[in-house]
């Protein structure tokens, strides 16, 4: 859940692992100790600012995250955003895809046999829709994992 979070660490963006001790004392919480005791308002406002939905607590010593339990409403709102990594995914895929298409036809245009630039992009093409199949089966499970109760 934190994994990405940067926290502005004296003026670079630094990921939260590496400026502060992460733990979990129960399955509800979420506790942020950090090694320099200055750094609590940065790392409480990378949280602010990655809009998780949960509020820090800061007592002085230790940033707490209260993870509340999760809705129907939130469910929902989980698999919208599974959702849209998915649909995100897809387009990197395809964008890569459009780029090894273009470079294949390049190489056509530069001497390579055409009949094989057509395999190359067939291929290219399986492996695509292969990526693609695997981003709906993972998400059809990560939306029947949050929607179980």
């Amino acid at each position: 859940m934190l994994n990405g979070l940067m926290v502005d660490y004296y003026g670079a963006p630094t990921p939260l692992t590496q400026i502060a001790n992460v733990s979990t004392p129960d399955a509800r919480t979420i506790s942020i100790q950090p090694w320099e005791k200055k750094m609590l308002a940065s790392i409480e406002k990378a949280i602010f600012e990655a809009n998780m939905g949960i509020t820090p607590m800061n007592d002085g010593e230790v940033v707490r995250l209260m993870i509340p339990p999760m809705s129907e409403e939130r469910r929902v709102t989980m698999v919208k955003q599974s959702k849209h990594a998915g649909e995100e995914s897809r387009v990197a895929i395809r964008s890569h895809r459009h780029k090894i298409m273009d470079y294949i036809k390049k190489k056509v245009k530069d001497g390579f046999p055409e009949d094989l630039g057509k395999r190359k992009e067939d291929e290219v093409q399986k492996t695509i829709e292969g990526y693609m199949v695997k981003i709906d089966k993972m998400l059809e499970a990560k939306e029947k994992d949050i929607m179980t109760v």
